[in-house]
């Protein structure tokens, strides 16, 4: 009715009509595809086994249910996921391309050139014959991808494998880490080593990719007391020290091969009082640069055989820590979403930490009650991992995440109170060049999105061959 002239645009009458506002707060609306079911390099006992399913998968999963519906179809998935959104009222000129489905780096990489060239079709309206077409065509595309995001294992991670992900335009790996016992992983025929997990980690940020890493409490072999000590690891080893999370305890479904171990008694599932206790208690060790996107697997409740049903524990973990006086820091927490935001009264914050082979900066604007309204993360190099020399990075500082907070506007949009569009991305830009250059580098690079590169080079940015890169002079 606003596009034919009967109603006249009404931010306020759309935020009151707009169904589940949560799925774009966040600032960018998140589009989650499957990719068809492939072998698996690995092993792990506490995974499903769908054969229907990409590993790891159950079919009747919500977004497994999508995938299936469409033919694991990556365009007919993105697009029927872009429709959905669209009418319920979420803006989607600022997407985020979630490819969920095993190991990433085991499938062909033929295969990964179509999956992601189709998935920008979808964005872009139109068939691309390449993908550089496709790419091309979305930086300037009124449904723009802002962000790429691929799940793999630390195992399969080198250099050649990133620069080729870079080469596709991905932003965001989710790591499987699981678990930093050597001992915890034996068991549950993981296939990795904690080393594994810190050299991946270090390659990553060395690329500058940013890091999202999956970790599980409950597996065979692990009590709550050992899990809140290997928790805390994540973040006292700085070899890690992950940007994201995602909390998955580990689910006992009859199609994975530790239930047999479970019928023989030898591993028990957490009672639910024993896991909230869990997630109150490591909850509050997560340091306020991490963001921690879920705490369960949305796994339908009839594959439960024993253990947590509850899909609230966040919520449940919440109100725990509440009742004692004690709150969690993590982004996710201190989002702003959709609270009024006021730019004279923000306050800029510089949180400085070592991580892996690199000084991490990261900078914030903050809200005089605490709400974070966007971050940059800049990555400062001391010693480069000889694998990752690459042309765009020599000599670099690495911008690897820019993000502003708040209900998703679109593109050149702007709202009264929002915490978009009022130029705080180009302030932290701005500090994030005094600080590079201060501390001896030649030039700023930025692992940008195919729909962030004009956003960049409108900011004095070039592209390089895989990121866009300023010099410092």
């Amino acid at each position: 009715m606003t596009a034919s002239g009967e109603l006249p645009a009404d931010e306020g009458l759309l935020e009151r009509l707009r169904m589940k506002p949560v799925r774009s707060l966040s600032g960018v609306a998140t589009v989650s595809v499957l990719t068809r079911p492939y072998p698996c390099p690995g092993e792990c006992i506490f995974c499903p086994n769908d054969p229907s399913m990409p590993k790891s998968y159950l079919a009747d999963e919500p977004g497994a249910l999508r995938a299936a519906q469409n033919a694991f179809d990556p365009f007919r998935q993105a697009f029927s996921r872009l429709s959905s959104l669209e009418s319920v009222g979420h803006p989607t000129g600022k997407v985020e391309l979630l490819i969920l489905g095993g190991t990433w780096n085991a499938y062909p990489r033929s295969y990964r050139e179509q999956f992601v060239r189709r998935l920008l079709d979808a964005l872009n309206g139109e068939d691309s014959d390449s993908l550089d077409l496709a790419q091309k065509r979305n930086e300037h595309a009124e449904r723009r991808c802002v962000g790429l995001v691929v799940e793999t294992r630390p195992d399969v991670l080198t250099a050649d494998e990133m620069r080729h992900m870079r080469r596709l335009g991905v932003t965001k790996i989710q790591v499987g880490v699981q678990s930093l016992d050597d001992r915890i992983l034996s068991l549950n025929r993981r296939g990795h080593t904690t080393e594994e997990t810190r050299r991946a980690f270090r390659l990553m940020r060395s690329a500058g990719f940013k890091i999202h890493a999956h970790w599980m409490p409950n597996l065979l072999g692990a009590t709550p007391q050992s899990d809140v000590a290997d928790f805390a690891r994540l973040f006292e080893d700085p070899a890690l020290r992950p940007d994201e999370l995602k909390i998955y305890p580990t689910v006992l479904t009859a199609k994975s091969p530790l239930y047999a171990l479970y019928k023989r008694g030898e591993y028990r599932p957490y009672a639910y009082e024993e896991l909230l206790e869990l997630m109150a208690a490591i909850k509050v060790l997560i340091p306020p640069y991490c963001r921690v996107n879920r705490l369960a697997r949305d796994i339908p409740v009839r594959h439960v055989v024993e253990g947590n049903r509850r899909s609230n524990l966040r919520e449940e973990a919440q109100r725990l820590l509440a009742a004692r006086g004690a709150r969690c820091r993590c982004i996710r927490c201190r989002e702003v979403r959709g609270r009024k935001v006021d730019r004279k009264t923000l306050r800029r914050d510089d949180l400085a930490y070592a991580a892996g082979a690199a000084q991490e900066r990261f900078l914030s604007f903050v809200t005089p009650d605490g709400w974070l309204a966007g971050y940059l993360r800049l990555s400062l190099p001391e010693n480069p991992v000889p694998e990752i020399d690459w042309e765009d990075l020599r000599g670099a500082a690495i911008i690897r995440d820019l993000h502003i907070y708040g209900q998703t506007l679109p593109l050149g949009g702007s709202r009264n109170g929002a915490a978009q569009h009022l130029g705080l991305g180009a302030e932290l830009l701005s500090s994030a060049e005094q600080i590079a250059r201060k501390a001896g580098f030649s030039r700023l690079a930025v692992i940008s999105a195919v729909g962030t590169r004009d956003y960049y080079r409108s900011r004095g940015f070039a592209d390089g061959e895989l990121y866009s890169v300023k010099e410092l002079h």
